[in-house]
């Protein structure tokens, strides 16, 4: 049974920080937006990988992305992300970017999927309905432990 939700800002956990710095920025000056889609897919795999307890996850799908302002060099964002539907083998989820100090939205995306893979490559269902805020889906591979088959 999948969950689904409407996300908005206040649901949205804030935990990845940001700090402009000259070489994100584009040609007037201002965060280029190519750097912070990088920012969110990475952030984004992240949330999928400890949602979905496998490091086996890949970028299926992102919606319109509405740069709502912009930031500049010095500034301090934050990057936010929410479940908002799991489906057999995806994760759908929701990002918000926007400013530390006056909260001000700088980007919203209303949907990204990501994709749960089995040990070749295709679609695994991965049996998750609910978000987690705990550690305790983390792949056995980023807590250092060793598939049987490495074990002595």
């Amino acid at each position: 049974m999948a969950s689904e939700t409407s996300a908005t800002s206040d649901e949205i956990n804030f935990h990845t920080r940001k700090w402009v710095r000259p070489e994100d920025l584009n040609a007037n000056g201002t965060l280029f937006g190519g750097s912070l889609l990088r920012w969110i897919d990475e952030e984004a795999a992240i949330y999928a990988i400890i949602q979905l307890g496998n490091g086996m996850v890949v970028t299926k799908y992102m919606s319109e992305i509405n740069f709502v302002s912009s930031a500049e060099q010095g500034d301090l964002i934050e990057m936010g992300l929410t479940a908002t539907h799991f489906g057999r083998t995806s994760l759908t989820m929701r990002a918000e970017v926007r400013n530390i100090i006056t909260r001000k939205s700088i980007l919203t995306i209303e949907k990204i999927v990501f994709v749960n893979l089995d040990e070749e490559g295709n679609p695994a269902p991965h049996g998750y309905t609910e978000i987690t805020y705990k550690r305790d889906r983390l792949p056995s591979h980023h807590l250092g432990i060793k598939a049987p088959a490495e074990q002595d």
